[in-house]
């Protein structure tokens, strides 16, 4: 039994010398010291030993044991640093070389529009202002002229979250919060973007999400003449300055009077085409003068002051003016469409 014991020693140690990676470690390992490995099946044999002999076959099996145990360990560590070594060396870094350009990515067409239209208002002295995106029925309805029953609430089906919580409609509350902070007190002159929420059937014009921006001026002696002015600076300034206005007579709850704006086609010059559907126009957005009860409800003396609101949807202008011809791809997240809107700096 000695000499097994030692003999198994000396071919493990030989064999732990030669090896090259750590599986083939790990194998000689349960083969040698597992329970079912030949230094286990001598120690087995024991029994048949006399009681003198027994003690001392124990000590040397551990001590067996142990050499090999001890081989392995100092064979991995020496495996494991080799194995960093190699990675160290595969992974080295010419700090010598040129960078490799970093792609930039680009802005949203949505972005882009209201980033633009933002800039133009600003220029003519108008603040942003944003509320929440979920709104109390008070402020998206009522301190807007809709009570609760008013037929025209049917306009915009809504996602109500309570009854007295929906996600709002439009970008409007906005404005019935600004005119309450102002309590009573002009003058007021601000654009409201933001994204609003309807149950609406996804298709290549509509969407259940999509974006507005709405405008609001409240002074004294506003008049539908100053609303023409801004709307047609706007018509010129996004689209060219060859662009005509049209306002034809509309309705909307919180203005009175209220007008629809359209611009002349840029695509055939007003002549008419499919575009246009053969009119020469394109509708772009509402408008109107601010209503009375608006103004009253936001405590503004509505006979000191008047005011004009407006409101645009980003997808229709991005579409005109980029020639785009699907509200969905505004929100299918493809990069393929969103790289058409890179521009060089």
């Amino acid at each position: 039994m000695e000499a097994k014991l030692k003999e198994l020693q000396s071919e493990a140690l030989s064999k732990i010398e030669e090896v090259q990676d750590l599986k083939t470690l790990n194998e000689i390992r349960v083969a040698y010291l597992g329970k079912k490995g030949p230094v286990t099946e001598v120690l087995k044999g024991m029994g048949k030993l006399s009681a003198e002999e027994r003690p001392k076959m124990g000590a040397l099996a551990n001590e067996v044991r142990g050499a090999i145990s001890s081989k392995i360990e100092e064979k991995l560590a020496l495996l494991e640093k080799e194995a960093v070594t190699k990675k160290l060396q595969s992974e080295t870094i010419d700090v010598t070389l040129p960078g490799r350009p970093v792609r930039r990515g680009n802005h949203h067409p949505l972005t882009k529009i209201v980033e633009e239209i933002e800039d133009l208002f600003i220029g003519m002295g108008y603040s942003i202002a944003e509320g929440p995106e979920v709104e109390k029925d008070y402020y998206n309805f009522e301190a807007l002229n809709l009570p609760k029953g008013h037929p025209a609430r049917d306009m915009q089906d809504s996602f109500y979250i309570t009854e007295e919580i929906l996600l709002r409609t439009h970008t409007s509350p906005v404005q019935a919060r600004t005119m309450e902070s102002h309590e009573g007190q002009g003058p007021v002159k601000i654009i409201c973007p933001g994204k609003v929420y309807r149950r609406d059937t996804d298709d290549a014009t509509h969407s259940h999400q999509f974006m507005q921006i709405e405008g609001l001026v409240i002074d004294e002696n506003i008049r539908m003449s100053d609303l023409k002015g801004t709307l047609q600076v706007f018509a010129k300034k996004m689209f060219g300055e060859e662009r005509e206005i049209r306002l034809r007579p509309s309705f909307f709850p919180f203005t009175e009077p209220s007008v629809e704006m359209d611009i002349s086609c840029k695509i055939c010059g007003g002549i008419g085409c499919n575009v246009c559907k053969g009119t020469g126009w394109i509708e772009i957005l509402g408008a109107g003068m601010v209503h009375p009860n608006v103004l009253e409800m936001a405590g503004f003396d509505s006979k000191k002051y008047t005011g004009f609101a407006f409101g645009m949807g980003p997808e229709r202008i991005a579409m005109l003016k980029y020639g785009i011809d699907d509200i969905r791809h505004y929100y299918t997240n493809d990069v393929r469409f969103i790289k058409q809107f890179a521009t060089e700096e």
